[in-house]
């Protein structure tokens, strides 16, 4: 009897197709949730963003040129929100009285996350409804 030592071809593929199917369903459960860190993170931005809109307007009577303004809004906070989802920077209308700060999430690119002078914070909006002249999440 011949006995030789190690696998066959048939064996090799099995093994390596069943660790492909495992590296797949890792790979989309991971994904997941570095989308919803990122989500926290645009979250967690827009909240010190409002907060710094609030502190603002106790200063200067008026939202108008908040938003720019380093002293109440670390420049970090848009730069943050641009690299967590994409490149897509915080929207923001500003009137005297009121503003109206808006970011896309990263986990749906039709979704974003919406902070106004009311102190509404709304999650998973419809993106598209944070572009204009609105002075109020949608």
């Amino acid at each position: 009897m011949n006995k030789q030592k190690g696998f066959t071809i048939i064996e090799l593929i099995v093994v390596i197709a069943i660790i492909a199917v495992l590296t797949a369903i890792v790979l989309v459960n991971v994904t997941s949730y570095i989308n919803k860190a990122k989500d926290a993170k645009i979250n967690s931005n827009l909240a010190n963003m409002a907060t710094g809109m609030a502190s603002c307007y106790a200063s200067t009577s008026t939202y108008v040129g908040c938003f720019a303004n380093t002293a109440y809004i670390p420049a970090a906070l848009g730069t943050d929100i641009s690299t967590a989802n994409g490149g897509t920077a915080a929207f923001n209308t500003e009137a005297a009285g009121t503003f109206v700060i808006c970011a896309k999430l990263a986990s749906d690119g039709t979704k974003g996350t919406c902070v106004d002078s009311t102190g509404v914070t709304k999650n998973n909006v419809t993106y598209s409804g944070c572009a204009g002249s609105i002075t109020a999440c949608p």
